[in-house]
C-alpha cells in the first residue's frame, strides 16, 4: 500500500488547454472534454498523466494543446 502512495506522489501532470471549438464535433468528443474539466476556449486544466487521461486526450487531441507540467 505505502508503494502505491509513493508512485502516485511522483506522477507528472499535464497542463491541458482547448485550443479549439467543439462546435461540430461528435458529442461523445463533447463529453470527453467535460471529463477533462474543459468548458471554455482557451480554459487549462492541470491532470495527471495517467492512461486514463492520455486516453482522453487522444480521442480529442486535435481540439487540445498538451505540455508537460
Amino acid at each position: 500500500m505505502t508503494n502505491e502512495k509513493k508512485s502516485s506522489g511522483s506522477q507528472q501532470s499535464l497542463r491541458i488547454t482547448l485550443k479549439r471549438s467543439p462546435i461540430g464535433t461528435p458529442y461523445k468528443h463533447r463529453l470527453v472534454l467535460r471529463g477533462l474539466g474543459l468548458r471554455k476556449l482557451n480554459a487549462t486544466v492541470l491532470r495527471p498523466s495517467t492512461d486514463q487521461v492520455k486516453g482522453m486526450i487522444a480521442k480529442v487531441g486535435y481540439l487540445l494543446e498538451v505540455s508537460p507540467q
